[in-house]
């Protein structure tokens, strides 16, 4: 209950600030340096992935997509991102599956508010 009750505290900090954040990277990424927007498309990046689509919050949609690349889903993304570069959730997988690897290994996935030592 407390990990719920702690959730629901930080969202309620969180959106409104992930609305800034949004509108911060629509506007800089439009008329000022790609660069400074670049983690900020990332992190929305793993953000839909965990929340959307079910992933890794430390994954991209990307990464996902190839690792469930037989699902339908999957085949939309791919599809779409290869008009734009030819491999690209097999790269994105290629960068982050150690990475995945890593945190399942450490069980850093796990609950960790609430939880009892």
């Amino acid at each position: 209950m407390k990990e719920k009750l702690a959730g629901t505290l930080l969202l309620c900090a969180l959106v409104p600030l992930m609305i800034i954040g949004y509108l911060l990277i629509v506007i800089v990424g439009t008329f000022g340096k790609v660069s400074r927007v670049r983690q900020g498309v990332r992190a929305l990046d793993h953000f839909v992935n965990a929340t959307l689509f079910n992933g890794y919050a430390w994954e991209s949609v990307s990464s996902h997509a190839w690792r469930e690349r037989e699902k339908k889903w999957a085949k939309i993304v791919i599809r779409i991102t290869d008009c734009f570069q030819k491999d690209h959730c097999k790269r994105a997988n290629a960068r982050e599956q150690a990475i995945i690897d890593l945190v399942l290994k450490k069980r850093l996935n796990e609950q960790t508010i609430g939880k009892q030592l």
